[in-house]
Formats: C-alpha cells, structure tokens, sequence
C-alpha cells in the first residue's frame, strides 16, 4: 500500500523537478492525444492558407476576378472545414481523457480515499488536457507555417507569384482554438471522476457495462438533436434552391445533429456491431471478439464513433465535390464558362480533398489509441484467457477481429451518413447554381464518387491492420501469472 500511496501522492517537498511534474505525458495515450492537438493545428494553419492562396489566385484571374459567388463559397467552406476538424479533434480527444480516466479508477479512488476531493483530481485531469493542447498546438503551428510556405513556394513556380504572404496574424487562431478545445475535451472526458468513490480503491480499472451508463436523459438528448439537425438540413437544401447561404442552417444541421448521434452512440452502435459481429462466424474467437464490443458499450462506441466521424467526413465532402462537379459541366455549356474557370475549381476540390482527409487521419489515430489503451486495461482479462487456453495466435486473432468488426461497422455507417450529409451540403449551396443562370431551381442530383468509395473502403482495411499491430503486441507480451497477478 505504501508503494502504490507514493505513486499517487504528489510531491509537495519541493524538491519536485518540473520535467517530473510533466511525468504524465509518458502515460499511454497522451502522445497520441498530443498528436492529435498538432494535427488539429496544422490543418487549421495549412486550411487558412490553402483558402487565401486560392483567393488570391481567384482575384487575379481574368475570368475569375469579379466572381463573388466562388470567393463566397471557398470561405464558407475553409471556415466549414475548420470547424470540422476542431469538431473531430474534441470529439478524439474527450473520447481518449474518458478511456484513460476509466484506467485510472484504482488510483483515483486512492486520492478520494486519502482525502482528494473529485473535483479537484477532475481539475488535475483538465490541467493535463491544457498541457497536451499547448505541446500539440505549438508543433502543429510551426509544421503548418513550414508546410503552407512550401506549398505557395511551389504554387508560384507553377501558376505565378500573387503576392500572397503565407506569415499572417489570423494563423495563431486555430493553434488558440486548439488548445482551448484540448483542455474542454479533457474536461469533458474527465466528468466519470465524479461517480468514483473510496471503495473502488479495491477494484481493478474497468469500463462500465451497459447498466452503468444507460441513462433516459442522454437518450432522450440525442433523439432531440437528431430531430433538430434533420430538420435544419432540410430548412438549409430548401433555401440552398435560392441562395448558397443555405449552407449555413444545413452546416448547423449536421453538427448538431451528428452530435446528437455522438451522444446516443452508446445505444445505436451496439446493435449495428451485433449485426455485423454475425458475419464474422461462430467460432470461439469470433463469439470472444464480437461479445467485447458488446460487454463494454461505452468503449467500443468510443472507438467506432471516430472512424464513423473520419468516414462520414470524407464520404461528405467526395459526394458534394462529385456532385458539383456534375452540375458544372451540365451547366458549363448553356453559361458558356470557359474552360479555365473548370479547372481552378477542380484544383480546389482536389486541395480540398487532401485538407479534409486530414479530419480522417486525427480520426483514425483515435481508434489505434482507443484500442491499445483497451487493452493495456484489460491485461487480466487477457491473462485469464490465456490460462484457460488460448494461445498467442487466438489471442492476436481476436484482437484483430475486434479491429475489424469496429471499422468494418464504422465503414457502413459512415458511407450512408457521408452520402446523406454530403447530398444535403451540395443542395444548400448549389441549389441556386442554376436559378443564376437563368433555368429554374431544381433539386440537385447526387453523384456517388465511386473510385473514391473503393479508396475509402481499401484504407478501412488498411487502417484494420494498422490499428491491430500494437494492440496484439502488448496483448500477447504479458504472461498469463504476471497478468492475473494484479495491476
């Protein structure tokens, strides 16, 4: 007990280094959580550049120079993406605080024992969150400036010098935002520090099973936000038929109500990872891998959440960039657009593409973090398989499947949300297209980018094996006498 009561104590001698007080960043998951603090920040710093070099280019275009119409929709998209990627990187970031609080139940409930009040291991937990956005925002920063300024270097060789000065003010924003979001998502992921009590002292560090967590009050919250989101799509592809500001009631619509599909994940992922989970056969591994998504709601939600995030994102925005794609070239002929105009607007779909792909990247890493950290706090449950049997083989098997049933579930779901998103934002800001070019609004057609659903389907599974490597590793290193042994 005095072993562990040191571990948890902090030193209050004096003699404490700083760097000892910064001990906390080598716990599993910190380092992928800085990751995603500076992936946040360089996509915001590498999308406001991106946005006004391609503004630049749009104003000395001698075709292009008096079209209000694109500068208008290029900012409400680069203000769009940002939004979302900060929206990702808070929906990771909470979900891996939450999971690494959930493994420190047994020290927690030591600090109550001995005294601490939860409120104030919540504020130490949040305190770290500002620390991981402050290292991860600072290197985003200056990995995006570096990236931003080579990028316009080669920009000019290729299309001409515009005059576009990459070192601006408004790129310390993003960097802000990040680390403001980092320490509200670690504040929000703490919030399970409330419900731990003395007792748990002698109880090992597990997730909460379904009757723990189910709540009416949660539910009843999504299925309003989900109504509402609906709703708001609908209200912003109506106006989308005479104004592209439409976008802004159906950008509203799909936070909030993907939120509301965040908040109810616990209770709509479960059934889908059942109904995928039979696909997966009857053997005793397959049954073990597919049962622990459902032993454990809370996690596996955790999990399949971010990859639905990072498909549903790029799903999106592949369908509406297809989308008016096919609506330019319709329309290309009757407005008699040259053919200059086309082509700077597929350069921008294309970095468009590339930007919001980094939104499924910080998504990605989340799932291979949410994992390895899954099984770090299940070493017990592991020791206890391999004493009853399993080998090493079985063991990087179902931890395998676990991987593949989350993302092959996340895969499904997010491609029919992405083509539904992505048809509602193409509507609400081209539904007008025509209506300025003198034909009568109309609803627009969705186009499915299908060579861009074979990519996304081929990096799921690529993502599958990825996110499984460590996790198998760390689950068959520990022996099954050391694993039972305790923590």
């Amino acid at each position: 007990m005095t072993a562990v009561l040191d571990a948890v104590v902090p030193d209050t001698s004096g003699t404490a280094s700083w760097w000892s007080r910064l001990a906390f960043l080598r716990e599993r998951g910190m380092g992928a959580s800085i990751l995603v603090a500076a992936l946040s920040s360089a996509f915001g710093v590498l999308l406001l550049s991106a946005t006004g070099y391609i503004g630049a280019l749009i104003a000395a275009d001698p075709y292009l120079g008096d079209s209000g119409l694109a500068v208008a929709v290029i900012s409400i998209l680069g203000g769009i993406l940002l939004l979302l990627a900060l929206y990702v990187a808070a929906i990771v970031t909470a979900n891996t605080f939450s999971t690494i609080v959930a493994g420190r139940t047994r020290r927690i409930a030591l600090m109550r024992l001995i005294g601490a009040t939860a409120r104030s291991q919540r504020a130490e937990v949040a305190t770290q969150g500002l620390v991981v956005g402050a290292v991860g925002a600072a290197a985003g920063l200056i990995a995006g400036l570096g990236i931003a300024a080579a990028g316009v270097a080669i920009g000019s060789r290729a299309l001409g010098d515009v005059g576009y000065d990459v070192a601006q003010a408004s790129l310390l924003v993003p960097a802000a935002v990040v680390v403001l979001t980092t320490w509200v998502a670690a504040w929000v992921g703490s919030r399970r520090v409330l419900t731990v009590t003395p007792l748990q002292a002698i109880g090992g560090s597990v997730e909460r099973q379904h009757g723990e967590f189910a709540r009416p009050a949660r539910s009843v919250a999504a299925v309003v936000l989900i109504a509402l989101g609906v709703i708001l799509l609908g209200l912003g592809a109506l106006i989308g038929m005479a104004s592209p500001m439409g976008v802004l009631p159906a950008f509203v619509g799909g936070l909030v109500s993907f939120t509301g599909l965040v908040i109810g994940s616990t209770a709509i992922m479960p059934p889908l990872l059942r109904l995928v989970g039979r696909a997966f056969g009857g053997s005793a591994v397959a049954r073990l891998a597919s049962e622990n998504a459902l032993r454990y709601p809370e996690r596996s939600s955790r999990m399949a959440i971010g990859v639905v995030i990072g498909v549903t994102l790029v799903t999106m925005f592949a369908v509406a960039a297809e989308t008016a794609q096919a609506l330019m070239i319709s329309t290309a002929d009757a407005a008699g657009y040259p053919q200059e105009r086309m082509a700077v607007l597929d350069n921008f779909a294309i970095v468009m593409m590339v930007l919001v792909g980094v939104s499924a990247v910080i998504a990605a890493v989340g799932l291979v973090n949410l994992l390895t950290i899954g099984i770090v706090q299940r070493r017990r449950e592991l020791g206890l398989l391999r004493a009853l049997g399993l080998s090493n083989d079985q063991i990087r098997r179902m931890v395998l499947l676990e991987a593949a049933h989350i993302t092959l579930t996340s895969l499904v779901f997010g491609l029919v949300l992405g083509v539904a998103y992505g048809w509602a934002g193409a509507q609400s800001v081209l539904g007008s297209v025509p209506l300025q070019l003198g034909i009568s609004a109309f609803v627009v057609t969705p186009a499915i980018p299908w060579l861009t659903i074979g990519g996304i389907v081929a990096a799921a599974a690529v993502l599958t094996l990825v996110a499984a490597v460590t996790p198998t590793r760390l689950a068959t290193r520990v022996a099954p006498v050391e694993a039972l042994a305790g923590d």
